[in-house]
């Protein structure tokens, strides 16, 4: 199954295969109705769970609701924990992530790590993403029409996740989440409400590798959030 293939179309397939199987009068498998029947179980977290993020990746499936599908090489959807108590939300991917589609796996990526570990945390533990799905050429900010185009899923998967708290990463992922023009240095250092989500902003981990000095501010971010978690900081 490729990357894009709709699982339920998949699992079709595979039926109408065994069935003809049958029919040439080739044994040695399984083709009973009960084997059947188990088949059309698999479909079912896909077909009547809407929240769920396998059917939003699906709805991404080709996707070309803005101009970024002209330039990537994979949407990247999201990682980690689907039913996680914390989420990291960026603006979108770089030239790494593009390559493999997973978020964050870059150098920028590599930083967050090391923030969420520093937390006492682990990345399957927490759920990573971004608020676009494609990358910006040249790593430039997203557009807003691009951002328009993408925020309906990010927050299906905000909505399938069901976290307790968000950290927006950057002024893009800040300023789309709460609606404002502030800048990421003016938003940073506390609590704001969204949907009912205790939601911090914080400095992208891409900006602290330009501004190393940036860190601690950073951490002083996390020991907040980790403190409204209920986390204790790891002894360093």
């Amino acid at each position: 199954m490729t990357r894009d293939q709709n699982p339920p179309a998949v699992i079709d397939e595979i039926r109408d295969y065994l069935v003809f199987l049958k029919k040439l009068g080739i044994t040695g498998f399984d083709a009973s109705e009960k084997a059947f029947a188990t088949l059309k179980e698999w479909e079912h977290p896909i077909q009547k769970i809407p929240g769920d993020l396998i059917a939003i990746r699906s709805g991404l499936v080709n996707c070309r609701r803005c101009k970024l599908h002209g330039t990537r090489k994979n949407i990247v959807f999201g990682t980690g924990d689907s039913h996680a108590k914390l989420v990291f939300i960026g603006e979108g991917p770089g030239v790494e992530e593009d390559e493999t589609g997973e978020p964050f796996v870059g150098p920028a990526g590599i930083l967050l790590t090391r923030i969420i570990e520093a937390m006492g945390l682990t990345r399957d533990r927490v759920y990573i993403c971004n608020i676009v799905k494609c990358r910006p050429p040249h790593n430039r900010n997203p557009e807003p029409d691009e951002v328009a185009a993408c925020v309906p899923f990010l927050k299906q998967q905000i909505d399938a996740v069901k976290p307790g708290f968000i950290c927006a990463l950057g002024s893009v992922a800040a300023r789309t989440l709460l609606k404002s023009d502030l800048p990421i240095s003016k938003l940073r250092g506390r609590f704001y409400d969204f949907n009912g989500i205790r939601l911090l902003p914080t400095y992208h981990p891409s900006y602290l590798l330009r501004n190393p000095d940036k860190k601690r501010d950073v951490w002083e971010d996390m020991k907040l959030l980790m403190k409204a978690m209920g986390i204790e900081p790891p002894a360093r």
